[in-house]
């Protein structure tokens, strides 16, 4: 029999839209413990806050780097990530070098992808690779996926929430196909009901990022009730 834990620890709980307050803020760092998922997803300014509010839970506090657009240099999400990771971080959510990538220099995407796993494994850190798929053929999403393989990172991730569409189904199976079998999938974006987030661990992910968690984690308990019953 399914667990509540068996969907509950798939979830990132995000909290990254631009304009919440510290009162909105707390509030989600509050429903991330009472629903007791994987992670939350902060925002760069928030880490301080979620390392304190999670302190003593298994939710991992967790933070972005390069986010939206993948645009700093190398150098720069090099920075974000040891900031963050020295300040509490046990989770990063890398953006990839999308225009680097459009552009086929795949050395320096490699490179990039390199020292980014290298610095988050020395610290203990999860690192996902979010690709943005919405500005990808699949030509360059396998690509990315190999890049990733290589560099063995924890996550390659479809989207961000920040452009013209998120997660599908197809980017999905091509992503697990073609990224080894240790490196997990996280689906992002789009993603609003328990029935969604089925249909993708059905698919072989393990993460998916959510911003209508209670919703979802709601729906599962009842779920769950009524299963016992029969």
């Amino acid at each position: 029999m399914d667990r509540y834990e068996d969907v509950a620890l798939m979830v990132d709980h995000s909290l990254l839209r631009p304009q919440l307050t510290r009162a909105e803020v707390e509030a989600g760092l509050d429903l991330a413990k009472r629903y007791c998922v994987a992670a939350a997803t902060m925002r760069p300014c928030d880490i301080d806050l979620a390392v304190r509010a999670l302190e003593g839970t298994a939710v991992k506090p967790g933070s972005v780097v390069g986010f939206p657009h993948g645009s700093p240099t190398t150098a720069a999400k090099l920075f974000e990530t040891r900031d963050a990771l020295d300040r509490g971080a046990r989770e990063i959510d890398m953006v990839i070098a999308i225009s680097r990538l459009l552009s086929r220099d795949l050395d320096y995407v490699q490179k990039e992808l390199d020292q980014m796993s290298e610095l988050c494994h020395r610290h203990s850190a999860i690192l996902k690779v979010i690709f943005e798929n919405a500005y990808l053929t699949d030509e360059f999403k396998i690509l990315a996926c190999q890049c990733c393989g290589r560099a063995e990172v924890d996550f390659v991730k479809t989207s961000t929430g920040f452009a013209p569409s998120g997660y599908t189904v197809a980017d999905l199976k091509l992503m697990r196909q073609h990224t080894p079998a240790h490196i997990a999938v996280k689906a992002a974006s789009g993603l609003k009901t328990l029935d969604q987030v089925l249909e993708v661990r059905a698919l072989g992910v393990t993460r998916v990022g959510l911003t209508s968690t209670a919703a979802v984690l709601d729906e599962w308990k009842s779920r769950l009730a009524v299963a016992a019953t029969v």
